[in-house]
């Protein structure tokens, strides 16, 4: 009965602050719009272009992870917890450093055009 009550309270407080977020920034928009402001505060400068291919490399990049921390785990020994956690995070982490790099080689060739 504790499991259900936390899930529910979790969930429940989860979805409070993203619909507070949410409204605030809407009234915020709205309230700029009826002064008469410019829109262009709304757009985003730094926006990823790819968000599936960011998404696409940190999934691999995890998968990859898993599979070589199961790797570690079997051939050399390691601690099952040491070897997955560092792999996931490690090649997770290095599929988000090489989506910066492909993503600002597209924006400078974007650019160029």
């Amino acid at each position: 009965m504790n499991g259900v009550l936390v899930s529910v309270a979790a969930f429940l407080g989860i979805f409070g602050i993203v619909y507070v977020f949410l409204m605030t920034r809407h009234r915020e928009r709205i309230a700029l719009i009826e002064k008469g402001a410019d829109a262009s505060i709304f757009s985003d400068k730094n926006q990823s272009y790819y968000p599936t291919l960011k998404f696409g490399m940190l999934f691999v990049g995890i998968a990859l992870g898993i599979l070589t921390g199961n790797w570690l785990d079997k051939s050399y020994d390691f601690s099952k917890g040491v070897a997955y956690l560092a792999m996931v995070f490690l090649f997770g982490g290095v599929s988000l450093i090489l989506n910066f790099l492909i993503e600002r080689y597209l924006n400078k060739s974007r650019q160029a055009d």
